[in-house]
């Protein structure tokens, strides 16, 4: 029996050492992981949202799992986005500084846990000085979910208490789909009041919006105050599927997919065309405003086997950019359908 259990110890070395870095002989194998080893907000505003996300990718062949995600301090939060990483997949753990309850200087440590494929302990220290003579209502600059095309707008008072002569010199924008404005509005009595203003241009892309102003003062030791903007801007209409799949069909034959278009709001839909194949694709067009239209999308086989591929341009009544999407199938003889 002991010279089984030695033979499959070693077999399961050796598949370990074949198929990727084998965990078992690397302490740090966890921590690899983390695209940091710590994080400093550095100095921030009493009010303000103060949130990172730290990146664990799976750079091994087995499945990650991680079992906990907690912190030392009551002063920080942290939560991963999932807890189970397939090999090269990435995730995040988001980590919160609580601004509105601790001042000054806060140390703490986000604790991630992993128990698969071995149990693991990684610590990541987190710091954050908390001024509490500048204070963010709100705390960030947050748009939540905009539509493309619109224009959004959100203003921050921006509170200092201390100099009569104090005074914020520039705001540092980075994101060319911002537009930030500054505004003084009261100074005196030790106290001085901003409002900083930042617009959301219409033409921003679709997608996750997440970056950081800075506020540059007159200070001479912490001059810069971080200011995060978030949002996620979503398209105006949607096409599901964006890719239609007929799979396999046979010759002549007819086969009909439900293409279903959204809107925010009721929308007219003036036409759909397609590019190379004339006469392959029937669709029926709705007669009145909705928003959300099911179009039935039918494809009519060639007689001629072989791939069938289409790119569908659809244009909606008052909007100037058309929406496209994709469609394919492939055409087959009877006999090797059957198969």
């Amino acid at each position: 029996m002991k010279l089984k259990f030695v033979c499959t110890a070693l077999w399961g070395l050796a598949a370990c050492l074949a198929a990727a870095p084998c965990l078992a002989q690397d302490n740090d194998w966890a921590a690899k992981m983390f695209d940091k080893s710590s994080h400093d907000f550095g100095v921030v505003a009493k009010g303000a949202d103060a949130r990172y996300r730290l990146t664990i990718t799976n750079k091994y062949v087995q499945t990650v799992h991680i079992e906990s995600v907690t912190t030392s301090c009551g002063c920080t939060a942290a939560k991963p986005s999932k807890d189970t990483l397939a090999s090269r997949e990435s995730a995040y753990v988001e980590i919160v500084m609580n601004t509105v309850r601790f001042d000054h200087d806060k140390n703490s440590s986000v604790i991630v846990r992993f128990d698969a494929p071995l149990a693991a302990e990684v610590r990541i220290p987190i710091h954050a000085y908390i001024r509490t003579d500048v204070v963010l209502t709100p705390g960030s600059a947050e748009f939540g979910a905009v539509s493309q095309g619109v224009e959004q707008e959100r203003k921050i008072t921006i509170s200092y208490a201390g100099r009569d002569n104090w005074s914020i010199r520039d705001v540092i924008n980075k994101n060319k789909d911002l537009d930030v404005k500054l505004h003084e509005v009261g100074r005196g009595a030790g106290r001085v009041n901003y409002e900083l203003s930042v617009l959301l241009k219409p033409n921003a892309p679709v997608g996750a919006l997440r970056g950081q102003l800075t506020l540059v003062t007159d200070d001479a030791n912490s001059p810069q105050i971080p200011v995060l903007v978030e949002g996620k801007i979503e398209p105006e209409f949607t096409v599901t599927p964006e890719v239609v799949s007929f799979n396999i069909l046979t010759p002549g034959e007819k086969r009909t997919v439900n293409v279903v278009v959204r809107g925010k709001k009721p929308f007219m839909i003036e036409k759909i065309e397609s590019e190379k194949t004339s006469g392959a694709f029937e669709v029926r067009l709705p007669q009145s405003p909705k928003a959300i239209h099911v179009l039935p999308l039918t494809l009519i086989a060639p007689t001629e086997p072989g791939p069938v591929e289409e790119e569908f341009t659809l244009t909606i009544v008052g909007r100037p950019d058309p929406i496209h999407f994709k469609a394919y199938g492939k055409v087959q003889a009877q006999a090797q359908a059957a198969k």
